[in-house]
């Protein structure tokens, strides 16, 4: 399928901008704001309560807000935005509107997790620290017996994998919860980032340079989150660690995503060590698509599919 209709024709005036652009060029910067308007805006769904709770982590305060609906909710969900390790907060759409939205096309109790930056000298484990902190205070006194799961995106697919990875060992030591589902997006999980089919990597050569990950830019992420690109620890790309015992696994992947290798790969590594998993490929939508709102059909139905999934425990 080629990319998104809506979409193409806002980046067809785009081509050739790459992120050295967007930071300087006023006109790039026009475009691109143009590029990221969605065909309606969005509000919070009806029905949603909003609080923002600060954790006691082992690196300090750890900032989450919590998404409610009415009712005792039949299932919780700890939720951790992407951005390459580095960016993102509680505001961003992949925070904030996923977690609306998840809770309320599901009833269940939906925690974004304001994780540590992996910059100004934040490095691995630290941003996997803050969200267990969150996953032990979700599970262990926000909603305790409540069936619950880990959900991500990009980097915080990976940092809620590494997370589940971590309350596996602890639940078989007779200790914790383990996670009842995963709900991953995108997901970033190996280094060296597998590598696109042929096919594929001829139609990404297509797009502009800033909607691309390049192998330079994946490096650059890798070093800024571990500090190096030898010796990369199992859990902080976990696509290298064992995976068995995992729960049920969703993932969802972009069309036209260079890590969408890493999430095909990491799909294959999950069935062979036994776990159950399905995955969902958003047609013609690039890396990041849950930063936009579900106005965007694709967007509504990644959002959906998920919910199916977490409703479906």
């Amino acid at each position: 399928m080629p990319f998104h209709p809506e979409l193409a024709r806002k980046l067809a005036p785009l081509r050739g901008v790459t992120r050295e652009d967007l930071a300087t060029d006023p006109e790039a910067q026009r475009l691109f704001a143009e590029y990221v308007r969605d065909p309606a805006a969005w509000s919070m769904p009806a029905g949603v309560t909003v609080e923002d709770v600060t954790l006691d982590g082992p690196h300090g305060p750890i900032p989450v807000r919590a998404y409610r609906t009415p009712g005792t909710p039949a299932r919780a969900l700890l939720w951790a935005h992407g951005g390459g390790f580095a960016f993102g907060d509680l505001d961003k759409p992949e925070a904030r509107v996923v977690s609306a939205e998840l809770a309320a096309r599901t009833g269940a109790f939906v925690v974004s997790v304001g994780y540590r930056p992996a910059r100004d000298g934040v490095r691995h484990p630290v941003p996997i620290d803050d969200v267990d902190a969150a996953w032990r205070w979700l599970t262990g006194e926000a909603a305790p017996g409540v069936p619950a799961g880990l959900g991500g995106a990009s980097a915080g697919a990976a940092l809620v994998l590494a997370t589940a990875l971590r309350a596996r060992d602890r639940a078989a030591d007779g200790g914790g919860r383990a996670a009842d589902l995963l709900l991953l997006a995108y997901p970033f999980a190996h280094y060296p980032n597998p590598a696109l089919d042929d096919d594929l990597a001829a139609e990404m050569r297509e797009l502009p340079p800033f909607t691309r990950f390049h192998p330079a830019d994946v490096e650059r992420m890798v070093r800024a989150y571990v500090g190096r690109i030898s010796d990369v620890p199992p859990d902080a790309l976990p696509g290298a660690a064992r995976l068995d015992g995992l729960p049920a696994t969703h993932i969802l992947l972009s069309e036209y995503d260079d890590l969408r290798a890493s999430g095909e790969l990491l799909e294959r590594q999950l069935r062979e060590a036994g776990v159950p998993v399905s995955t969902y490929l958003a047609r013609g939508m690039p890396h990041g698509h849950l930063n936009r709102t579900p106005a965007l059909d694709e967007v509504d139905a990644s959002l959906g599919y998920f919910a199916a999934a977490l409703a479906a425990g």
